[in-house]
């Protein structure tokens, strides 16, 4: 892991480790709930990227992404994914 990645892979745990505890806390489940979970497994798949040493590459083309698009949004899949970039930045609540 390069210097960004290790930064990045910091960040998604301690991220991670935050949702958790929301999901754990909340009495009830509702409309925050699916977009906490949702989150969650972006976040694990990201950090599973970067143990299996293959973050950043997008995983229909296999060409690595803009390190810049990934220190804003490091769960980015794929290329096609950052031309709708305000599904990552805001989430239907419906």
């Amino acid at each position: 892991m390069n210097a960004m990645q290790e930064q990045l892979f910091l960040e998604l745990r301690q991220t991670k480790e935050e949702i958790e505890i929301s999901l754990k806390n909340k009495q009830k489940k509702d409309w925050l709930t699916d977009i906490f979970e949702q989150e969650l497994a972006d976040i694990n798949c990201a950090i599973q990227k970067l143990k299996d040493g293959n973050f950043g590459q997008c995983e229909i083309s296999g060409e690595f992404l803009p390190d810049d698009l990934l220190k804003m949004i490091p769960t980015l899949k794929t290329v096609k994914d950052s031309e709708f970039l305000e599904v990552f930045c805001k989430k239907t609540i419906h």
